[in-house]
């Protein structure tokens, strides 16, 4: 089971809009759950993870695109968090 919406925004302090422009670039992927007339999203760990990260670099000032690629670089090397200090150039 995964995080909806109000439950993400909460934990990461993202913007609706901003959380809603990575799943409209394809950088996040919720599930659709439909209750009724109602349809909401649920996020999965990865998607979490993934809107952390990317969050942090779109903080610093790097465009989407960039801050996705860093992203998923820190994800996949967790140890060049510990290395790096990025600011965008």
């Amino acid at each position: 089971m995964g995080i909806r919406t109000p439950d993400l925004l909460a934990k990461i302090d993202i913007p609706r809009q901003k959380l809603y422009y990575l799943e409209q670039k394809g950088f996040i992927r919720p599930q659709k759950i439909t209750i009724g007339d109602k349809e909401f999203r649920e996020y999965s760990e990865e998607d979490v993870r993934k809107v952390e990260y990317i969050w942090k670099y779109l903080k610093k000032g790097f465009k989407y695109k960039i801050a996705y690629e860093k992203a998923m670089e820190e994800i996949q090397n967790p140890q060049l968090s510990l290395i790096k200090t990025d600011k965008p150039a």
